[in-house]
């Protein structure tokens, strides 16, 4: 049945997800908490979203959609059964809450028809997503559930950017959703137990790994790299675009996104080339110039504890450079400015979670980050210790 069941009416869920399959004759099933947004699409079966570029915007309706509030158990368990594909588009925290329904519907499914497989894709930007949700799954599943030939995980590479909306735009309207013209969504050819779907914008691969690699390492850091660097410099711009502006932070944006692209290359061989990283590098920064996605340096950089994490954008990369011993100053002085990160958002305000990060430094020093947020054992990196203690 080309029917999609959704978890998660964010805004990647509705810009770029059910966009994608809708257009190519999907209906889509929300699965989410908010009320409001259920209400809506079950009201209007449809929504726009804009395309923001320097061109001017573009609206695309989203068509052949309702929704589900996560409570309607029985009834979202019914259309995990009958659909032709589920997708989570959640985040990292909500997964554990998703995952019991999850595996309830896939039960259901199973007692109605054992030959009916569920592929789920797995829209997350997570490494080792589908070893995460398995894990998950399996809590919830009867010991002997024949998983690995029923259920299909499907990792992604989520490279689609979709910026803050005013808070009047979202009150006025709560299904519009603004989103840049990137349009392709990556995937895990070999997650499928099913045919793979004919939807146009879908881009298999087979080392997946290296992939989702690529967009934390590639697309995340240097998204960051123009946020923790161009604050460093210029803490009174406010805007993305306006720090790519500067010649001086494009140049060091882009020459760290070039010491990570090497490490991409050692770590997965034969997987990419220089030309094909480096004309996807000139793309991201020509991407994250779009004037009218109105991108904010806030929101690029905060949320410091995950962002500094032991496997996310900065610190993975940092990591295997060293491991590999290629060059990784950049990547090193890119987390150095992370550290005396502290934008604001319009409002002039800090998230709670970065009050406490700069809290914590400020208390503890930069070894006691190191260790604790980064997880690096001063052992194991001294020469990172020591540049960072300088």
């Amino acid at each position: 049945m080309k029917k999609l069941v959704l978890f998660g009416a964010g805004k990647i869920g509705r810009s770029f997800i059910a966009q994608l399959f809708s257009k190519s004759g999907y209906e889509v099933v929300f699965v989410d908490i908010n009320t409001k947004v259920i209400d809506a699409l079950n009201k209007n079966r449809k929504y726009k979203v804009i395309v923001k570029s320097e061109k001017g915007d573009e609206i695309i309706w989203v068509s052949n959609v309702r929704g589900l509030l996560s409570t309607d158990t029985e009834n979202v368990k019914e259309e995990i059964s009958s659909c032709g594909l589920l997708a989570m588009s959640v985040g990292l925290n909500a997964i554990p809450k998703v995952v019991p329904l999850i595996a309830e519907g896939i039960m259901l499914r199973f007692s109605e028809n054992k030959g009916n497989p569920l592929d789920i894709i797995l829209a997350e930007n997570l490494r080792d997503a589908a070893k995460i949700v398995k894990g998950e799954l399996m809590q919830y599943l009867p010991d002997g559930f024949d998983f690995d030939n029923y259920v299909g995980l499907v990792e992604t590479s989520i490279g689609k950017m979709v910026p803050i909306m005013p808070e009047s735009v979202m009150n006025e309207d709560p299904l519009l959703v603004f989103a840049e013209p990137y349009n392709t969504l990556i995937l895990d050819k070999k997650g499928f137990k099913n045919s793979i779907p004919q939807v146009e914008g879908l881009a298999l691969k087979d080392n997946m790994a290296a992939w989702v690699d690529r967009k934390s390492f590639i697309h995340n850091f240097g998204h960051a790299a123009v946020a923790y660097y161009g604050y460093s410099k210029y803490p009174e711009l406010k805007f993305i675009y306006e720090l790519i502006a500067k010649y001086d932070v494009y140049g060091f944006a882009r020459s760290a996104m070039s010491q990570s692209a090497d490490v991409l290359m050692k770590h997965y061989p034969g997987e990419f080339t220089k030309k094909d990283l480096s004309d996807h590098i000139d793309d991201l920064l020509y991407r994250f110039a779009n004037k009218a996605l109105g991108d904010t340096v806030y929101r690029v950089g905060q949320d410091l504890y995950r962002k500094l994490g032991p496997e996310d954008r900065i610190v993975g990369v940092l990591k295997l450079a060293y491991k590999y011993k290629l060059p990784y100053g950049k990547i090193l002085y890119t987390l150095k400015c992370a550290m005396i990160f502290n934008a604001t958002d319009q409002n002039g305000k800090r998230s709670e979670n970065d009050i406490r990060f700069s809290e914590f430094l400020k208390k503890n020093g930069i070894s006691s980050v190191l260790k604790q947020v980064c997880r690096l054992d001063p052992a194991d990196y001294p020469e990172i210790y020591n540049e960072l203690l300088k």
